[in-house]
Parts: structure tokens; sequence; C-alpha cells
């Protein structure tokens, strides 16, 4: 077991890397070799990447690829996806070109509104707090002027501040729930600036005009956005549904809405189902430098809003009508952060033709619902793993350090036979015996 070290931020990266050798590899040329091999040779770009987060010693790649034909609106996307799963893009693409030819994606912003709180605890005479927030309101939106006037001068700012009695779900805990409006940014910093003023300015009032104490716990920004909302939706006849792998259109219709029914009732389901839904929107919220760690929390936490963990996407058949859509809380940014920062990002935004925070709300909700459709389409069809698992052939032979010439012949054997894990092995047992 190593000891204990003190100290470390403050060693260079070149000193962080050598303890790290010493501490924990055995073959120390090896690892040294590695964590270099994944630096950038441009030495101003490295810099840039090691000052992302700290303690950085080198740099973790994932695939950033593309998803063309996305018709969202009227206006033809190709989606950058930064995941490391196979299928993902491959389901999205094929998606994407089925609604092409069936009219595209249409899609919605129904509101933007993000939300922070100062969360504390008051003993005293609930009327007397209302009161005195009454008279405090106006106070606290004042102070912070300096930090709000840029973003009310491009049409955001704070929308309003409520008080919230919580008392009953613990004692004596009370809350500033604030709104608020961040236009292209998302907003955290921003967001909590003025949440620590109206704290400051809040606990100083208090000391003045309340007999009893108030103590603040805490203010924080919220990752949970329920009105910050975002509708996709795709429809057509359900005759228009025949394809190459879908020959009855009314028995696909009604197997898919059924598929979609179970994941609304069946919280086991409905987990993976959501899961699928994220591997779209993870993967675009990535490629343009957004939070996915917080869209997940939110998204999951809408998902659980009627008490029940359910699906996040929807089917109706109406009138010979095929409707399947979502409907989601999104809180991006295209200005800020890592949008401004990383080449790869700023790369991927302009793929997007540089949309607004309210445009890239609407594409990284149609690509939860495209993947979400083409998961559901080869479950009730054909069934997951023969699209998934020759995806994941690739990875297999890469494995196994498969040559080129090798790679070609079982690719080639697998274009008639099912896929597996252990059928790739004997294959490539085969082929070099």
């Amino acid at each position: 077991m190593p000891n204990a070290i003190s100290g470390f931020s403050k060693l260079t990266k070149s000193e962080k890397i050598e303890w790290l050798l010493d501490t924990y590899f055995t073959d120390k040329e090896a690892a040294r070799t590695l964590v270099k091999q994944y630096w950038n040779t441009d030495q101003k770009l490295q810099k840039l990447h090691d000052e992302f987060i700290e303690n950085t010693i080198t740099n973790y790649y994932l695939p950033l690829g593309i998803a063309p034909n996305f018709l969202i609106n009227n206006t033809l996307y190709t989606i950058p996806m930064t995941i490391e799963e196979s299928s993902v893009v491959a389901a999205a693409s094929k998606a994407a070109k089925f609604w092409y030819d069936r009219g595209g994606f249409k899609a919605e912003v129904i509101s933007t509104q993000k939300i922070g709180q100062v969360h504390f605890v008051y003993k005293g005479d609930f009327k007397k707090l209302e009161n005195f927030f009454e008279t405090v309101k106006p106070k606290l939106i004042l102070a912070t002027s300096d930090i709000t006037k840029n973003m009310k001068r491009r049409g955001g700012g704070i929308l309003d501040i409520e008080l919230r009695n919580k008392s009953n779900d613990l004692d004596n805990y009370y809350q500033l729930h604030a709104t608020f409006e961040t236009l292209n940014a998302m907003g955290a910093n921003f967001i909590n600036s003025c949440l620590e003023q109206f704290a400051t300015i809040f606990k100083a009032e208090a000391s003045i005009n309340l007999d009893d104490d108030l103590n603040i716990v805490m203010s924080i920004l919220s990752n949970y956005v329920p009105n910050c909302l975002v509708r996709a939706e795709v429809s057509c006849p359900i005759s228009d549904l025949k394809s190459k792998d879908i020959s009855d259109p009314e028995i696909f219709a009604q197997k898919f809405k059924q598929a979609v029914n179970i994941a609304e009732v069946e919280p086991f389901r409905a987990v993976t189902h959501n899961k699928g839904i994220m591997n779209g929107i993870d993967a675009v919220v990535l490629a343009t430098g957004n939070d996915f760690r917080a869209v997940e929390a939110g998204v999951h936490a809408y998902a659980s809003r009627n008490g029940k963990y359910s699906s996040l996407t929807h089917c109706s058949i109406e009138n010979g009508v095929f409707k399947f859509w979502i409907e989601l809380p999104l809180a991006l940014g295209t200005v800020g952060g890592l949008t401004s920062l990383h080449p790869l990002v700023k790369f991927s935004l302009e793929m997007l033709e540089k949309p607004t925070a309210k445009d890239l709300m609407q594409i990284v909700a149609v690509a939860g619902l495209a993947q979400n459709f083409g998961a559901l389409k080869s479950l009730t069809t054909t069934g997951i793993q023969e699209g998934h698992m020759k995806m994941h052939l690739m990875n297999i032979l890469n494995q196994f350090e498969a040559t080129v010439e090798e790679k070609t012949q079982i690719v080639e054997h697998f274009k008639t036979n099912i896929v597996t894990h252990s059928a790739v092995v004997e294959a490539i047992e085969n082929l070099r015996k």
C-alpha cells in the first residue's frame, strides 16, 4: 500500500507522472511511453488541455463521429457525436435517413427558465419571514445589478425570486427559489454568482430586521430544470412506414407503440429505454462542450417527476397516423465554458452552423429521439444484437490484434453468420490455424 503524498498539486506535470510511475507501475518505461503518446504535439494546444482540469498527466481520447441527414424543421444538419459505444452513430444516422424520406423531425423549445436556490434555516415565525422577504426582495435584485447588467442587456437576467417554505419536509428549512433566463449561456457561473449575492444581502438584512437567527446553508444552481423544456417529434401515415425491414407497417406500428407503452409503465425497462436515448443526447452534449452529467441528472429526475420512473418518449396511433415524440429538460449553452476554448467543440458548433442555445436544445432532443427510434425499431423487428454485434465486431478483432487481412476475411465471414463474441473468437482461431 503506497504512502499518502503531501503537496502533490504543487509538483510539475513531469514530477506527478514520475511519482505515479514509481508508485504503481512495474514497467515504468511502457507506462511513460503510453502517457506521452497521447500528448498533443502542439505544445500550446497541450497546455490548453492541461489547464481544463487539475493534476493532468495526459489526454484521454474519445472518437468524434458524425451523423448526417438530420432534417430538423426543414433545415438539414450533420450532427457531431462523441461517444465510445459502437452502433450509436450508425443507429442515429440510419434513423435520420429513415425520417428524412418521411418529412424529417419537428422540434420546438417550450420554455427556457433555469433554477437556482439559496437554502437556509430559520427557527422564527414564518409570517414574519414572509413580510421580511417581501421587503427585502427588491434589494436582492438591486444588489446583483453589476452581475446581471450584461445579461439583461441581451434580454436575460433574473426572472423572479420566491420564498419557499420547506419546513414540512425538514424542520426549519426554507429557500429562496430563483428563476433565470441565461440565453445562449448555460449560465451556471452567472446563476451561482447571483445566488451568493442574494445570500449575503439576505443574511445581512435579516440580522437587522428579524428577531430570530437566520442561517444560510448554501447557495447553488439546480440541474433540475423542468421549465427549460424542448419537444421533438416525427410522424407519418402508417402506410409510409413500409421499408426494407418493415414489410407490414400496421403490425410494426402496433408493436412499436406497445414497446413504448411498456417503458412508460415498467421502470426496469424504462431505465434501459432512456439509457438508449441518452446515448444520442450525451454524445451531442459532449461534442458541443456541454455538461452531460448535469443533463443526465436533470433528465432522469424529469423521468421520475410523477413519482415513478418512466419513458421519456411516447407514441400514438390515431386516424392512421403514427406519431413518436420526446419532451425533456435541457439546459445547454453555445457560449462560455469549453464552447470558446476546446478546438473540437468550436469545430462541432461550426458544423451545426453556430446554433443558438435554443437551436442546440432542438438538435440534441432530436438526436435522442432518433436514437430511441433506431433502438426500438431493431428491438421490434430483427432484435438488437444483430446490428449491435456487427458494429462491435471490429472491437473484438482489435482485442485480438487481428491483421488487416484477417479482418477482411472475418468481416466477410460474418456477413452471412451471426456475430457473437465466442463465434468471432472461434473464427479467429480457425483462421490462424
